[in-house]
């Protein structure tokens, strides 16, 4: 197996853990972010109401976003077994 295979496939790997990751993340920083202001504002410092509005607009965004999610991973996948055959074909010789 050569180094540049190694790297192609970490780096793809890599690429799809950020776009799988990246929008619930993103959302989830910015309800917080605007929790966090709207609290300072109105001085209520109630504890779940920093945490309540986050789950559930993970919840949202993954229900959103779950069909690219799941399909990036399935790219992916299949992508990864697609090179398996050539990586053993360049081992055995």
């Amino acid at each position: 197996m050569s180094q540049e295979l190694v790297i192609d496939i970490l780096q793809n790997a890599i690429l799809t853990v950020i776009a799988v990751g990246a929008p619930p993340l993103v959302i989830g920083l910015t309800v917080g972010i605007l929790v966090s202001i709207f609290q300072a504002v109105t001085s209520i410092q109630e504890p779940t109401m920093a945490f309540v509005p986050k789950i559930i607009a993970v919840l949202f965004s993954i229900i959103f976003f779950g069909y690219f999610m799941v399909n990036s991973l399935q790219e992916f996948t299949i992508a990864l077994f697609e090179t398996i055959p050539g990586v053993i074909h360049s081992v055995g010789q």
